[in-house]
């Protein structure tokens, strides 16, 4: 080996890349399932880590509090029942997309078992259909699609939560929604208005790519006349990458795809998840105008089941630049994910415009902790700090944080 070094430059990456080839672009395959993958900081710094929440010396707000319960208000006079996307918690938070891979399949029917018995809404990721069947006719097959709507569907109280439904392009050639549309053991939940179908636009960790996943050399032959594949790990190596395409999509398209999903489901809410693009404001207001219940935004952080490591590192907007550039409408509904897992991140993001945040790989992890209490745990810990913070800046609901609650040391998040 040459003594050859670079002093300053980060050689023993591309050494790695010298050694690995193709497959250095990727995190170690061995953990494809388990790794929960995503962004952990900004090359800068993540903006939501840096900005403090900002108790006001005046609370006006406390003050008309105490009139109307005749006492002084604490925190638990916090409101924090929240409509997300039409579908009711009773805090502002929902459970995100996770869909395929070997973790989700695995706690997936603890987590629609714990979000159902709280009342909390929960999304049902793509590619889930193709993975593990819809539920219908494989009645035994484990983590199947029907089987998490199941799980929720007969713990959850009356009048709360929902199950929403993401289709990618992917997901399209399987007819995803058609089928939940139409299955009987849906109908309570689309009776009572609890259903909703998200059409999959991008999604954080991997902004601009399709799905990707690494399946067996022995599948791989039967999948080559519908997704890319490529043998990035080598001939020696017993999987492939498959990858989709990420879809295409101009302002009218997705005006259109709104459109059809209004028309064609016409009792389910309908939302939209986008990636953290450099216009995800342009597109938000498409969705919006053409009447999608909710927007969901991906910050670069959020997670994913498989991606290369520089659309990790390096691609998309870090959630509290999303925030910044989206200026919802009072009626519009912003949801976002991206790395929450506790009260200050989660309060820092409702009070720049999100309605409600999405607990991905949090909730993954809490289940994993304790298959039958983790995820209640989690949302009781998360619903303190949301009450006690918002109390400390003299809010009483949730809905009235605002951007002055929110300082940032150079101005990133519009609050100066």
């Amino acid at each position: 080996m040459s003594v050859l070094t670079a002093p300053g430059f980060p050689e023993e990456l591309v050494r790695e890349r010298a050694r690995s080839g193709a497959a250095a672009a990727f995190p170690d395959p061995a953990g494809y399932g388990a790794s929960l993958l995503g962004h952990q900081a900004a090359p800068d710094g993540d903006p939501l880590d840096a900005a403090r929440l900002v108790p006001p010396v005046f609370v006006p707000d406390r003050l008309e509090k105490l009139y109307d319960l005749g006492r002084e208000p604490t925190m638990d006079d916090v409101e924090l029942v929240t409509d997300v996307g039409g579908l009711r918690s009773p805090v502002p938070f929902y459970v995100s997309a996770f869909g395929s891979t070997a973790a989700a399949r695995d706690l997936g029917h603890q987590v629609a078992r714990q979000a159902g018995r709280g009342g909390v809404p929960m999304v049902i990721g793509e590619n889930v259909l193709a993975s593990t069947g819809s539920g219908r006719l494989d009645s035994d097959r484990f983590g199947a699609l029907l089987h998490r709507v199941a799980a929720y569907a007969d713990v959850v109280p009356d009048g709360r939560g929902g199950v929403v439904v993401q289709q990618s392009t992917e997901d399209a050639d399987g007819e995803v929604w058609n089928l939940v549309y139409t299955d009987p053991s849906v109908q309570p939940l689309l009776a009572t208005g609890r259903l909703a179908f998200e059409l999959k636009v991008g999604q954080g960790a991997k902004p601009g790519l399709g799905g990707m996943t690494l399946v067996s050399r022995a599948d791989a032959g039967a999948l080559a006349d519908r997704y890319l594949l490529a043998d990035v790990h080598g001939p020696s190596s017993d999987v492939v990458l498959r990858s989709s395409s990420p879809g295409t999509f101009t302002a009218e398209i997705l005006r259109q795809q709104v459109r059809l999903m209004r028309n064609n489901y016409p009792r389910c809410r309908v939302w939209v998840k986008l990636s953290p693009a450099r216009d995800v404001a342009s597109a938000a207001a498409v969705a919006w105008e053409a009447g999608a219940d909710a927007v969901t935004v991906d910050g670069a952080e959020a997670g994913t089941g498989w991606a290369p490591g520089v659309f990790l590192a390096r691609a998309g907007l870090p959630l509290g630049e999303c925030l910044a550039r989206l200026r919802p409408g009072v009626d519009d509904c912003l949801l976002a994910s991206g790395r929450i897992w506790e009260g200050a991140r989660a309060v820092t993001c409702l009070a720049l415009g999100a309605r409600a945040l999405g607990l991905g790989r949090a909730a993954l992890l809490a289940v994993d902790e304790d298959p039958e209490l983790g995820l209640t745990r989690l949302l009781e810990c998360l619903a303190l700090e949301v009450r006690m913070l918002t109390s400390a800046l003299g809010r009483y609901r949730a809905s009235d944080l605002a951007p002055e609650d929110v300082w940032h040391p150079a101005g990133l998040l519009g609050s100066g």
